[in-house]
């Protein structure tokens, strides 16, 4: 028989550990944009997710869309399709937390990206700004 003193702190660490935290749901694969103009492809990229510009679901302007609207005005010319726009997307609890990129306005901000069954939310934070888009699957 195991003494009660002994026992005790056995049952108590069983009753108060934490739940282990579930990986999110994959976020891989095609997803397309709630504006509805660009697809946008999420793949693994070393031990974090990444995204690029998979395709465009809008005419391109001759000669391809270009990255007219960012800061560096040395990568303004750069094509819009291909673009990582996210990256370094890491599992944190329920959510993938990183960075992300907005060619349409030139800002980089805090990215919080997670399924939520056949819709992919993404949440864009500069500063304490935050707008949150929902993806659907392309």
């Amino acid at each position: 028989m195991i003494p009660a003193k002994l026992l005790l702190p056995v049952i108590a660490g069983l009753v108060f550990a934490a739940p282990a935290q579930a990986a999110p749901a994959s976020i891989a694969g095609n997803w397309k944009a709630d504006d509805g103009k660009s697809v946008i492809q999420f793949y693994k990229c070393g031990n974090a997710m990444c995204g690029k510009i998979a395709k465009f679901l809008v005419p391109e302007p001759s000669g391809g869309a270009r990255d007219t609207k960012n800061p560096k005005a040395s990568l303004r010319s750069r094509k819009l399709l291909g673009l990582r726009i996210f990256w370094n997307l890491a599992a944190d609890g329920s959510r993938y937390k990183g960075k992300g990129y907005s060619p349409e306005d030139g800002r980089y901000f805090n990215a919080q990206v997670w399924r939520s069954g056949n819709r992919l939310n993404i949440k864009g934070c500069v500063v304490v700004f935050c707008k949150t888009a929902t993806f659907t699957r392309a």
